[in-house]
């Protein structure tokens, strides 16, 4: 049986995009520091992840102070939700298709 791997989405292809949008999808926004500490990678490592993200238009960067230290929120967008469910239900779909 030929598998189809159109729905599957190339920029969760990697673990910490990955927990990125999973986390992004169950909580309103979160922050640079908590992600970091939540995921366990460097601050070099979630920056690229976070800009490949941004670059696909899939997560929304809010960036302010409080008091005098910088704050950046994350936030997935809308198009970034559509993505991740639909590249999640073609993994349902191939787990499915195994077990047949």
């Amino acid at each position: 049986m030929k598998i189809s791997l159109n729905h599957f989405d190339k920029a969760f292809e990697n673990r910490v995009r990955l927990q990125v949008m999973s986390v992004l999808l169950a909580n309103e926004r979160y922050d640079f520091n908590s992600l970091k500490e939540l995921l366990n990678v460097t601050d070099g490592n979630l920056a690229s992840h976070l800009k490949a993200l941004e670059k696909e238009a899939y997560i929304v960067v809010n960036k302010s102070f409080v008091g005098r230290k910088p704050n950046t929120q994350y936030t997935a967008s809308e198009k970034g939700r559509d993505a991740f469910k639909k590249h999640l239900e073609a993994l349902e779909n191939l787990i499915k298709q195994q077990k047949q």
